[in-house]
């Protein structure tokens, strides 16, 4: 890496490490910062020109060209940097995600100003600086809010603090850039990519008592089944096999036999997955998650140092991928 440019991450790095972690950001004139843009710069140079031309030519009309124009300069300046001044950021705490996948980040931009607040972008600042952020831009009404939404492609499964994020505005003229800085204090967990193509569910172990008849297909469905009855939950009805009946122009429905799946349990083990390294290990683990809560089966998670024990629903998958991330 550059020198100057590996100083420039060094100072960047210590500086955001100075400011505090907070979800809800009132911009002041303590955390609000101004600079000229290029087209400042160069309008800078201009006014210069012309002043040092009407002074070496006395012309009364540049020197009004001259004032005029940095006056406009200046009013510019001053609307640039109350257009964010004021301002309060909000942050929806982000849902995980799964690693290789974008996690949206849900913003509320709040103003008790009496006027519309023009032109302010947001973004998550790159690590190679301000200039490689990519903004999504919005206005705020008078003493409204507006939503925006940022994404940020996290780096790998686990527990993450939010990235630094960016305010910014260059209204009125673009002659000034106006920003700030903000780290909110959430963090994102990051689930296990899944496998794109896992095996099939391994086969379920027998419990205390009984003899483990039951077990679980190539398809990944239990082969113990009885006719549907009158009465009997949708997610417990074999919809494949009847699918499968209604394309031979039968009507028949079967059912998963309760009494069949209460002689086992479906365990999903770190140390039986068949895979080599871990992190493909707790991809499959993923998959298989996914798997038996989408075809609502009882499963346990067995991982080094921790057991779920076998269960079903949004809260159980959830222990269990949040299990995964952390492994």
């Amino acid at each position: 890496m550059h020198p100057v440019r590996a100083l420039r991450n060094r100072f960047q790095r210590w500086f955001h490490s100075r400011m505090p972690r907070t979800d809800t950001l009132t911009l002041t004139q303590r955390n609000v910062y101004i600079l000229p843009t290029r087209p400042g710069w160069m309008l800078a140079f201009t006014l210069l020109l012309l002043l040092v031309g009407s002074i070496n030519y006395q012309l009364n009309l540049g020197y009004l060209l001259t004032f005029l124009l940095a006056g406009s300069a200046v009013v510019g300046m001053h609307v640039c940097h109350g257009n964010l001044r004021g301002l309060t950021l909000h942050l929806v705490a982000p849902a995980p995600v799964h690693a290789g996948q974008a996690a949206v980040l849900d913003l509320r931009l709040a103003s008790e100003r009496t006027s519309t607040r023009h032109g302010i972008g947001m973004g998550v600042i790159a690590d190679h600086g301000l200039g490689d952020t990519h903004l999504a831009w919005t206005d705020v009404p008078a003493q409204g809010s507006a939503p925006l939404q940022v994404a940020w492609a996290p780096p790998r499964r686990g527990l993450h603090a939010l990235p630094a994020l960016t305010a910014l505005t260059l209204f009125p003229l673009g002659t000034f850039r106006v920003w700030t800085v903000w780290r909110p204090a959430a963090s994102l967990l990051v689930y296990p990519a899944p496998e794109a193509h896992p095996p099939p569910l391994p086969p379920g172990e027998p419990q205390a008592g009984h003899a483990g008849s039951a077990r679980v297909q190539s398809t990944g469905e239990f082969d113990g089944v009885r006719a549907y009855r009158r009465g009997d939950p949708q997610k417990t009805v074999v919809w494949k096999k009847a699918a499968q009946a209604f394309a031979a122009g039968r009507d028949d429905l079967v059912s998963r036999d309760a009494l069949s799946t209460q002689r086992q349990q479906l365990w999903l083990d770190f140390a039986q997955t068949g895979a080599s390294d871990a992190e493909t290990r707790l991809s499959r683990l993923t998959a298989w998650v996914l798997m038996a809560e989408r075809l609502g089966l009882d499963y346990g998670l067995r991982l080094p140092g921790r057991e779920i024990p076998p269960d079903q629903g949004a809260s159980h998958k959830a222990r269990c991928l949040e299990a995964l991330a952390l492994a």
